[in-house]
């Protein structure tokens, strides 16, 4: 068995010699390649396919470029697919500079130019789709280029990436683009079976060397020292860093003293150290839009200035000429000029909820070296080639919509991936700034990890079932998803388990010859005990679940106006009643109060172990705004006025009284009289006992997971198939008409769109009420709003959404009866701002209004508008026929496409 580096050198060796399509490519570049690169073009041209896995920064897309020039040389075609618009737009940008318009097309949702020509880049789910459809468009194509393959681990889009790899013609050669992952052989060796020859190409190097720092204070420090070649943490960090924690926790030499805050760096002070240090361009991670926001503003009313007066003008210049075609009145509503202002000193945000031209125009700034100081959310370091000298990550843990969670080394890597440009910075830089309970040492192992594997988050959907069994059959649509990078893992995952369990088995053994007792039969003794165990926690979760149930009666009682005590927790205290929040799916009352410190809030069952009681009750004011704090605050005055100073006494507690049992009782009495009860050794054995029945629980789990992993996908494909064949889309292999159309519906929702357009539910809708039904299938809240429901129209459109409810809750059902689970509710959220904005209302109007009454963030605005437009015209495709949808579907397309969703950027 050889190594992969004997691998790697035996290949290097057979493909030594340049062919001629790659010394005619070296020469388009006024820099050598580096050896990774000429080894993968080399590959290439030798006809193998290639997985290249390198830093970013590092030059993959060269290989990708490659495959390009190899396509035109032999008159073929080549798509060159990425993850997102933003980067298919630059990548067609540059190619279009090399060969020219009439040889680069772009497909992406939003633009469609010159879909023939033999160069033409894509987002993957484009090429998805037509790989499904059977596109005439793939006829010649030779190669297929996956920038950012490793996007096939995120859990929403991933599996995309693994229907191309499988579905693409076997003759067509793929070159995957990846960042450095620890597990690209094994991603490797599944592309070589899938697609036949493939080369892994693996590169750690960075040509811009990156060091790691930490800011304490008003001072940067290294974080590595290296002596004799080997790095070690910085001594001097240390204890610079156990110095400010000791000053912050207000603990000095003699342990007393007033605590004086060892503050990290504010946001002006590291951009003028930067600045002094000789580090900017600079990118600030903070894992908050408002505080990218806000880290500009502070920099501003600092009177921070970064660029030159000849900067300042050609700032100017670039951004009235990219945001010409912008409304005047959009523009003020988008505070343009405060902007306008922050570019021309060098200091912008980037982020998700900005508009796409301003995003696009702070990119091009920045590149260009105009922009000095961006200050991002992590989503720049997964999209656009944007470099900078120096990357500052502010925290180490960042919201992940549950909770906040640590940053992975992947991640962090990623993230100072950005640092290092290359041809200009000698060197790149990573500054963390040091809050307290920072350590050193979890900075030093997050730069030093290179552990972060690949792992497919591969799921067939009810859309890519029917696709699969019209092309293939149902058998071997079966087989190949049994080839997806998913089952691959799975499998090789299972040798481990099995191994595993033979081990434990063993374990048991043993355990069970540690726990004989010359008295009895001991395993007999232990079941007894686990039995009464057992049971006492059973009889302990009867007298909860009974405690529960008399708290939900009481809360169902509950009435506006009621006054309650909310016993503990963070809400603890009085709470005037606002809603009774009765809950008609049946998962117990969810009444909305308002809390002694003047917040709404809505409360659950949990934050009651014992029954409610009201203590009073108020009138509520009939047009009561839960969002104005001035009638909150007159309302809680109210409160404390009726209240006055009345004794409630300390809140009742939940108590557990133990009751009479005749099985407990039964089995007490069985122990004590049991041969083993009076062995010297009883308690060893005992403990023996235990690990042997812990064990064999663990043990029994693994042999289910072992069982559970083998063609898991498979089983996956047929319960889907088996919903399909209950709604009558698929008839045994046959695909039918219904199915076909459900076929034409790519969206998470699929099968809910399907039954939509199948039940009729749309049919009598006007264009803005049929864009607000859409939306729901589409949109998903960022955070949910626990103060108000969405806002929807009346009459038809709410009608239709009702049933849209419906239908999701008996789909949920069929479902579950299925063993599957995999369709989200609707999101009612954005039905009132698609309604508006197709009514043609402004986008003041529309902004402003929001989501639930909160002010939307224009980016935000128009990804979800560019997705409903999408999908009305998916619904349009796959209408059936004598339907009014493709006609009213294509006005609210027409209705939407103005004003800042309109504009999409090619230059």
């Amino acid at each position: 068995m050889t190594t992969p580096a004997e691998r790697y050198a035996a290949f290097r060796q057979k493909h030594g010699d340049e062919g001629a399509a790659l010394r005619s490519f070296r020469s388009l570049y006024d820099f050598e390649l580096d050896d990774f690169q000429l080894d993968a073009c080399r590959a290439l041209e030798a006809g193998d396919g290639v997985l290249v896995a390198a830093p970013t920064g590092s030059g993959k897309t060269v290989v990708g470029e490659f495959a390009v020039h190899l396509a035109l040389e032999q008159g073929r075609k080549c798509f060159y697919t990425t993850p997102i618009k933003a980067l298919s737009n630059q990548k067609y940008n540059d190619l279009v500079k090399r060969y020219g318009t009439a040889k680069v097309g772009l497909l992406t949702g939003d633009n469609s130019v010159n879909g023939e020509a033999p160069i033409v880049v894509m987002t993957t789910e484009v090429l998805r789709n037509m790989l499904y459809a059977g596109s005439a468009t793939l006829a010649g194509l030779g190669f297929a280029v996956m920038d950012e393959v490793h996007y096939l681990a995120d859990r929403f889009r991933g599996a995309v990436w693994e229907e191309v790899i499988i579905h693409l013609p076997d003759s067509v050669r793929l070159v995957a683009l990846s960042a450095t992952v620890s597990n690209a052989e094994e991603f490797g060796e599944w592309m070589g079976e899938v697609r036949g020859d493939t080369t892994v190409i693996v590169d750690e190097h960075r040509p811009v060397p990156l060091w790691q720092h930490m800011m304490v204070g008003n001072r940067i420090y290294d974080l590595f020292m290296t002596d004799d070649l080997t790095p070690r943490i910085n001594p001097t960090l240390m204890r610079v860093t156990r110095d400010a924690e000791r000053l912050t926790s207000g603990r000095g030499r003699r342990g007393y003293g007033r605590p004086q805050r060892s503050r990290p760096p504010d946001r002006v002070q590291v951009i003028e150290k930067l600045d002094a240090e000789g580090l900017l361009p600079a990118i600030t991670f903070i894992f908050s839009r408002a505080g990218c926001g806000a880290a500009v503003q502070q920099c501003l009313h600092a009177g921070i200035r970064l660029t030159s007066d000849r900067e300042r003008h050609e700032i100017r210049q670039l951004v009235d000429e990219r945001t010409a075609h912008l409304p005047d009145e959009d523009l003020a509503v988008l505070g343009y000029l405060e902007w306008r202002d922050c570019l021309e000193r060098g200091l912008a945000a980037h982020h998700a909820g900005m508009l796409p031209a301003f995003k696009e125009v702070v990119e091009e700034l920045f590149t260009r070296g105009l922009v000095k100081a961006v200050f991002a959310t992590e989503t720049l370091a997964l999209g656009i080639n944007m470099p900078a000298r120096s990357v500052v990550i502010e925290k180490l843990d960042k919201w992940n919509g549950e909770t906040h969670a640590d940053l992975t080394p992947g991640e962090y890597t990623q993230l100072t991936g950005r640092a290092g440009r290359r041809g200009i910075d000698v060197e790149g830089h990573a500054v963390v700034l040091w809050q307290q309970g920072m350590d050193p040492l979890s900075v030093a192992g997050l730069a030093g990890t290179r552990t972060y594997p690949l792992r497919s988050s591969f799921q067939p959907s009810y859309n890519m079932a029917v696709n699969l069994v019209g092309q293939f059959g149902r058998e071997r649509a079966r087989t190949l998803l049994e080839e997806s990078f998913a089952q691959f893992q799975a499998d090789r995952a299972v040798v481990g388990l099995a191994k595993q369990l033979r081990k434990q088995e063993e374990a048991l053994e043993g355990y069970q010859e540690a726990m004989t007792c010359h008295l009895g039969d001991f395993p007999e003794y232990a079941a007894l005990r686990r039995r009464l165990s057992d049971r006492e926690a059973e009889l302990s979760r009867q007298r909860g679940a009974a405690r529960r149930a008399a708290a939900v009666k009481s809360l169902e009682a509950l009435q506006p106006g009621d006054v309650i005590r909310v016993p503990g927790g963070r809400r603890a205290g009085l709470a005037i009643v606002l809603d009774p929040g009765r809950n008609p799916r049946g998962t117990g009352p969810s009444p909305l109060v308002l809390t002694i410190g003047k917040q709404v809030k809505k409360l659950d069952p949990a934050d009651f172990p014992v029954p409610v009681e009201p203590l009073e009750k108020l009138r509520i004011p009939k047009n009561f705004n839960g969002r104005s704090p001035k009638e909150r605050a007159n309302l809680v005055s109210t409160l404390l006025a009726k209240m006055g100073d009345r004794d409630l006494g300390k809140p009742a507690r939940a108590r557990d009284h133990a009751v009479e049992d005749d099985e407990v009782n039964e089995l007490r009495r069985s122990i004590r009289q049991h041969g083993c009860h009076g062995c010297d050794e009883r308690e060893d054995h005992a403990r023996w006992a235990e690990r042997y029945y812990k064990l064999l629980r663990e043990t029994e789990g693994l042999r289910r997971r072992v069982e559970g992993r083998s063609h898991v996908i498979s089983r996956t494909f047929d319960r889907i198939c088996s919903v399909l064949e209950q709604l009558g889309y698929l008839d045994g292999e046959a695909v039918t008409d219904e199915g076909r159309r459900l076929g034409r519906l790519y969206t998470e929702l699929d099968l809910l769109t399907a039954e939509c357009l199948r039940g009729g539910l749309w049919e009598e809708l006007e264009p803005a009420e049929l864009a607000a039904c859409v939306s729901a299938l589409v949109f998903e809240s960022r955070a949910s709003d626990d103060a108000r429901r969405p806002k929807i129209p009346a009459g038809r459109a709410q009608d239709a959404l009702s049933a849209m409810i419906r239908l999701w809750g008996e789909l949920e059902g069929i479902e579950s009866d299925h063993g599957l689970s995999t369709i989200r509710e609707p999101d009612l959220g954005f039905a009132w701002a698609a309604f508006r904005w197709t009514k043609g209302h402004s986008l003041d109007a529309v902004l402003m209004e929001g989501i639930n009454g909160n002010e939307l963030a224009a980016g935000d605005f128009v990804r979800w508008v560019k997705q409903l437009m999408d999908l009305l015209g998916q619904l349009g495709n796959a209408a059936p026929p004598g339907s009014k949808i493709k006609q009213t579907a294509g006005k609210a397309v027409d209705a939407m496409r103005r004003g800042v969703v309109a504009y999409s950027s090619l230059t």
